[in-house]
């Protein structure tokens, strides 16, 4: 292929991509009642109205944009990525769009409806058993098959322009123009790969607002640790439960310098998270967006101990249906020996009192 040539399927691909996001209107800001007396509003940013479903979609544009202006995405690459499932669903539309072999390593106990999407937009699942392996399969796959080696974990951080560009944070702060406290007190976030708080955190740096940025992390991950010893290496070897946040090392898009707090949250708090918020809105997510509700619930409650007024901001990660055979399956939560019943006890008098006692 000649490098006109080359440059010429490039041009194309990007515009290709971008009339995709043209075509995608902004996402919507949910309001989470809460009593009016309290004087702060809590908003959830639902990134499940995407054309793939989740809050990856955002990455894998961008992941897809930076291979092709950096020359690593070509008319014949064939991708390979390393994900836990959202990822690779919206990868494998972005690959399916282009005209491009996609294949994912994936952790077998990855949830079936995620799997399905995949081979859906015409992606390959290759299996492993252990989520740490995902990352050495990737980088073979894609040496074996001389292709492109995405890499969310590495490039999340810096293939999002931060600065501005229709990313998250920017969309945000211009749908709160409106709300009586515009410049939220509070912006709550998950990790998976860091992408999304570094995304925030310079965000708000560079535009010099007063926004603090917690990020919420799930049992079993490395993050909290990390954040808390300042160990970059912390890594508990150990997977997540709550798909797409939560990692058994400290991924390289982990900026913990942009983030004002970490808070760990346990499984069963996210899980009962996200049955209160369909119960109380109708919306249907996943359980990383029950951490983020837990994760918001918490500063709430000690913004009403301080009198202070203001708003938390935070995501609808992806949606319910992917995990109706898990987190909202009754007996997958007995199997799993997750008891959600104090946690929703703690959320009901939550609402009532501002008080987030917790469960012991």
């Amino acid at each position: 292929m000649s490098r006109l040539h080359s440059r010429s399927w490039v041009r194309e691909a990007v515009r290709i991509i971008e009339a995709d996001a043209n075509r995608s209107a902004d996402t919507h800001l949910h309001v989470f009642p809460l009593p009016a007396e309290w004087g702060i509003d809590l908003y959830l940013k639902d990134e499940s109205v995407h054309p793939t479903g989740s809050l990856k979609h955002r990455l894998a544009r961008s992941l897809f944009l930076y291979g092709l202006v950096n020359g690593q995405i070509g008319q014949n690459t064939v991708l390979v990525e390393a994900s836990s499932g959202s990822t690779a669903v919206s990868e494998a539309y972005f690959a399916r769009m282009l005209g491009l072999r996609f294949i994912t390593v994936v952790p077998r106990s990855t949830s079936p409806e995620k799997i399905a999407l995949i081979e859906f937009y015409g992606g390959e699942c290759h299996y492993v058993d252990r989520a740490p392996d995902m990352y050495p399969e990737a980088e073979r796959l894609a040496s074996e098959c001389n292709g492109h080696y995405l890499d969310q974990f590495t490039y999340a951080e810096r293939a999002t322009d931060w600065r501005g560009n229709n990313n998250i944070a920017e969309s945000v702060y211009a749908q709160m123009q409106s709300e009586r406290h515009p410049v939220p007190t509070w912006i709550v976030v998950g990790a998976g790969t860091g992408g999304t708080s570094a995304t925030f955190g310079r965000y708000v740096r560079y535009k010099r607002h007063t926004t603090k940025i917690a990020v919420v992390d799930p049992e079993n991950s490395s993050f909290f640790g990390a954040w808390e010893t300042g160990a970059l290496d912390y890594a508990t070897g150990m997977p997540s439960r709550i798909e797409g946040i939560g990692r058994p090392r400290v991924e390289p898009s982990f900026v913990p310098g942009v983030i004002d707090e970490m808070l760990q949250v346990p499984d069963a708090g996210s899980l009962a998270a996200i049955r209160l918020l369909r119960e109380r809105t109708g919306h249907w997510a996943g359980g990383s967006t029950g951490t983020n509700l837990f994760g918001a619930f918490t500063l709430i409650s000690r913004m009403i101990s301080e009198g202070q007024a203001g708003s938390v901001v935070t995501l609808l990660c992806d949606g319910g249906e992917r995990y109706a055979n898990t987190y909202y399956n009754d007996e997958w939560l007995a199997q799993k020996q997750i008891d959600i019943a104090p946690y929703r006890e703690m959320y009901q008098e939550f609402l009532v009192s501002g008080k987030l006692a917790p469960v012991v």
